[in-house]
């Protein structure tokens, strides 16, 4: 019973700690483009390579 008393705040810590950065990803814009990395390994770039 005593491990309950430190594994549930320990578990809240974490859960608050991954919304918060989750939240900041939303915020900071990570988000937007999601189709943009899908998209940028189709492109063919014939740049030599020197």
């Amino acid at each position: 019973m005593t491990t309950l008393a430190y594994l549930i705040p320990v578990a809240l810590f974490l859960g608050a700690l991954g919304l918060a950065g989750f939240l900041w990803a939303l915020r900071s814009g990570q988000y937007e483009d999601l189709d943009g990395a899908a998209e940028r390994i189709l492109i063919d770039r014939d740049e030599p390579r020197s």
